[in-house]
């Protein structure tokens, strides 16, 4: 039987969409159903197990599965012995404590014998030790936001993107205390294995750095004086240098590069300055560097 890599990833929510759109940016197709637990990719050697987010360390600390999606905050507070093998630069949030509106918060020390309902207790315990701060942890599997109105907690700790969920139930962002990304976790050393799995996880990671070097980048085509080729290679900053192609009127060459997005407005204005022109802009699906 023909080795395949098993993939743990969220079952619903943000960071599962994401992930999963990743993959098939990849050119992984699977068939999509929310009630399906486990599935095999069509055309790559993978399978997937969907679960909960909190068991995806574990269940490749256990050997369930190779390798999994899932935020950082979940592998730093499940204390699992794993190796971060990517980060995905998506499912960006915070781990913060908050407080009732009327709760006057001057610093960590506010807290001191204070009750903190949070799905977090080992990021929150290592972060008041650290500050020599005492205060009860509630543990609460979930809907932590309610547990000050419901007289469980005096304040709270959990996840943050946005905050209007705190500022719907009352309660204000006080200390950001972690902060998470989603990331590819595996056991340590897996990646360096000279096992078939490994192989596989080796060009399933190809494909994906392949995308991750292309997003924010921008593929740019256009005329110049030939006498400029130098001026503009500064400008443009490629990745080595750009690609210079002669034209008809040998006076004129046509350059190729590909920028950063954010520097592309400011790069288009100083290539107009040494007289570029039929500027063209492209998307970049993917690329290697």
């Amino acid at each position: 039987m023909d080795e395949v890599l098993s993939i743990a990833i969220q079952k619903t929510g943000r960071l599962s969409e994401k992930s999963l759109d990743l993959i098939r940016d990849a050119g992984i197709r699977f068939l999509s159903d929310s009630r399906v637990l486990k599935e095999r990719a069509l055309n790559y050697p993978v399978e997937f197990f969907f679960v909960r987010d909190d068991d995806i360390p574990m269940y490749v600390a256990n050997g369930v599965a190779d390798i999994g999606f899932v935020g950082k905050n979940e592998v730093e507070e499940r204390r699992q012995d794993l190796e971060v093998i990517r980060d995905l630069s998506f499912g960006a949030c915070r781990l913060s404590i908050a407080v009732p509106n009327d709760f006057e918060y001057k610093s960590l020390k506010s807290l001191e014998g204070k009750r903190i309902a949070t799905s977090y207790p080992n990021i929150l315990s290592d972060y008041l030790d650290k500050n020599r701060v005492k205060a009860e942890l509630v543990y609460v599997a979930g809907s932590v936001e309610i547990t000050v109105q419901a007289g469980i907690a005096d304040a709270i700790c959990d996840l943050v993107s946005t905050g209007t969920t705190l500022r719907m139930n009352g309660l204000v962002e006080a200390e950001a205390i972690y902060y998470s990304s989603a990331v590819i976790v595996s056991r340590k050393g897996f990646l360096e294995e000279k096992s078939e799995k490994a192989k596989i996880l080796n060009g399933l990671l190809e494909r994906l750095d392949a995308l991750s070097a292309a997003r924010g980048k921008k593929y740019v085509i256009f005329n110049l004086p030939s006498d400029k080729v130098d001026m503009a290679a500064k400008i443009v900053g490629a990745l080595k240098s750009p690609t210079v192609t002669p034209l008809v009127d040998k006076s004129w060459v046509s350059v190729q590069s590909v920028v950063a997005e954010d520097d592309f407005w400011r790069v288009f204005e100083n290539l107009r300055k040494i007289g570029a022109e039929g500027i063209l802009v492209m998307n970049i699906e993917k690329m290697t560097e």
